[in-house]
């Protein structure tokens, strides 16, 4: 699944006529980025929310070729929150684990593909939720604290209030739908569940070989595309 259905307000002007996961990082839409790492995986299947300006999104998937079959999670009269989109989706994405990506960010490779990394550390039995994580140092466009401490065997904490972790959350991860059992009706975040899953000692994680890219404002299209640049000269 790939999240495409926030409003951008941080990205504004760009998107006040422009959705989000449309506006473009060295010449391809922020959600082709997310969508050809999918494809590169061999997902045959991608489940894409929409709610704001969903027909541009929508005409611009159609002239996509791969992913093979791409369909629409419609949150056009409501906007979920990152787990509600989820949840409302489940119906579409079917019984299994399966690969969420968010559309505002992406990474340049390293020596092994992230998401096969992320499969091949998927273990069911004792997962809930897999997550793609960053070093907070090296990943560019993120200026936070990061998200969490992870262990040894990948279990993850939370970071404290003031304090500074190594790990940022890069917006992928594999998840498995019975993160989403006795989820709230309402829209909700996504980092509720991921609590829970900390709790139950089931939300893990795995670092990332490459670099992070993160493009929360206009500003960090500038520095994506320059480190782009960078990476292939």
């Amino acid at each position: 699944m790939v999240l495409a259905a926030g409003i951008g307000k941080r990205m504004r002007p760009l998107s006040a006529t422009v959705p989000k996961p449309l506006i473009e990082v060295s010449g391809r839409a922020l959600i082709d980025h997310a969508l050809d790492r999918l494809e590169a995986a061999g997902v045959e299947t991608a489940v894409v929310n929409v709610h704001y300006l969903p027909t541009l999104i929508e005409a611009h998937l159609a002239r996509r070729r791969r992913p093979p079959e791409t369909v629409i999670s419609d949150e056009r009269t409501v906007l979920l929150e990152t787990g509600g989109g989820i949840a409302n989706a489940l119906p579409l994405l079917g019984p299994d684990s399966f690969y969420l990506l968010n559309s505002d960010s992406f990474w340049i490779e390293g020596a092994r593909p992230n998401l096969h990394w992320l499969a091949a550390t998927w273990d069911e039995e004792k997962m809930d939720a897999l997550l793609l994580l960053a070093p907070t140092v090296r990943s560019v466009g993120y200026r936070g604290r990061g998200d969490f401490r992870m262990d040894p065997a990948g279990a993850l904490r939370r970071r404290a209030e003031r304090d500074v972790v190594p790990f940022v959350y890069a917006g992928a991860g594999i998840l498995h739908p019975r993160l989403f059992d006795d989820c709230p009706e309402e829209p909700f975040s996504l980092n509720l569940l991921f609590d829970r899953a900390i709790e139950a000692e089931r939300l893990y994680g795995v670092r990332m070989d490459g670099l992070w890219i993160h493009v929360g404002t206009p500003d960090a299209i500038a520095e994506a595309e320059l480190t782009i640049a960078d990476s292939a000269a």
